[in-house]
């Protein structure tokens, strides 16, 4: 199968940054988003690509082994193979994350039952290239769902209706020391009934408005709804939907997000504003994760000060009596001064400051 050149499906540099990474990403899906263009199999294509392709470099732990086997992904592991032979490996193909390569271990589609996961975006059920199957296994986790990248509204599939699913559902909000839980964990109930356990990678915007995921499980597709309001280490239990007739423990892990912070069920994000803003006072339009609010910056604004958001955090997944079902938005400003001041501006700031009363900031701490 043809190597692909991910950097260049995106239009960016090797040494690309993650937010010039995610600028490449958004603008080519909205050019190429199938909505957009009904029926055009080729523009269909084209978002698949782009969408494997951020899948990939967005991601830093897949960045970095795709970059160090590159273009010779298929000799190398060929080599590992050939190395592992004397071991007893079973045939098939080469595989370069199995057991003796150096890269071992990783293969972020294994879970516990024969657990594997697709990514719904619009169109179909994910389109990850045989390429992509191979380097990275059968993970298909996704970019996050967004207006650029679509993956709501995905339809049942397989022999298990949606409803079913969910009357299986039975959520633990609790579990923090599960963040780390491993692929293919397998566990005996009292009754020594396996449980399996994998885990769910979705973003921050997934998290707050809930989604679905594809998995499948010894063959079986099955469509799970996440929640609003799970944190890492959340578990969804779907009885009876595991290995053996067990039941599946999915553990959530938000992926971290390049704006907003999240402790609980408060989220925490910087505002820049300008000097004017900053000594004048204004009302500044903020992005939430419901959409954008006004801000009123009041008259000497110190740089750092943080405002208060009620109600613009995450939903709580299973609220308490007396607690606020949504948490808050804490905004803390940054004054971002004027520079390349002309010979004019220098001169009137030099006559403003010149008629400003200021104490020395210093004074207290001299």
């Amino acid at each position: 199968m043809d190597y692909r050149d991910y950097y260049a499906t995106l239009g960016v540099k090797r040494e690309a940054t993650p937010a010039e990474i995610k600028r490449a990403f958004r603008k080519l899906a909205r050019q190429h988003h199938p909505d957009l263009k009904p029926g055009d199999k080729a523009a269909e294509a084209k978002f698949k690509e782009i969408n494997e392709a951020n899948e990939v470099l967005s991601d830093p732990d897949k960045r970095s082994k795709y970059d160090m086997l590159g273009a010779n992904w298929e000799a190398l592991s060929q080599a590992g193979a050939g190395r592992q032979g004397s071991g007893g490996r079973r045939g098939g193909g080469a595989d370069p994350f199995g057991p003796g390569s150096p890269f071992a271990g990783f293969n972020p589609g294994s879970g516990g039952g024969n657990v594997r996961y697709e990514f719904r975006s619009a169109g179909d059920g994910g389109g990850f290239s045989d390429f992509f199957r191979t380097f990275f296994g059968a993970a298909a986790g996704g970019p996050e769902t967004s207006p650029a990248s679509g993956g709501r509204g995905s339809r049942p599939v397989g022999g298990a209706s949606f409803e079913d699913i969910l009357a299986g559902l039975n959520l633990d909000a609790g579990g923090q020391g599960q963040a780390g839980a491993q692929h293919g964990t397998r566990a005996h109930s009292a009754a020594g009934q396996v449980t399996s356990e994998a885990d769910v990678e979705i973003g921050l915007e997934e998290a707050f408005h809930g989604t679905k995921r594809l998995l499948e499980v010894d063959g079986k597709r099955l469509e799970v709804a996440v929640p609003r309001g799970v944190e890492t280490g959340s578990r969804i239990r779907l009885r009876g939907k595991g290995a053996e007739g067990g039941d599946l423990d999915l553990v959530t892990r938000i992926r971290p997000h390049p704006v907003f912070a999240r402790k609980g069920a408060d989220l925490s994000r910087d505002l820049p504003i300008t000097l004017r803003e900053a000594v004048l006072g204004a009302e500044v339009p903020v992005q939430t994760l419901k959409g954008k609010v006004l801000l009123k910056i009041p008259a000497g604004t110190q740089a750092g000060r943080t405002f208060r958001l009620t109600g613009q955090g995450m939903p709580r997944l299973k609220p308490k009596d007396g607690v606020k079902p949504t948490g808050d938005l804490l905004v803390t400003v940054r004054v971002i001064l004027p520079t390349n001041l002309s010979d004019e501006a220098q001169t009137a700031a030099v006559a403003f400051l010149d008629l400003v009363d200021q104490p020395d900031p210093r004074a207290s701490t001299a």
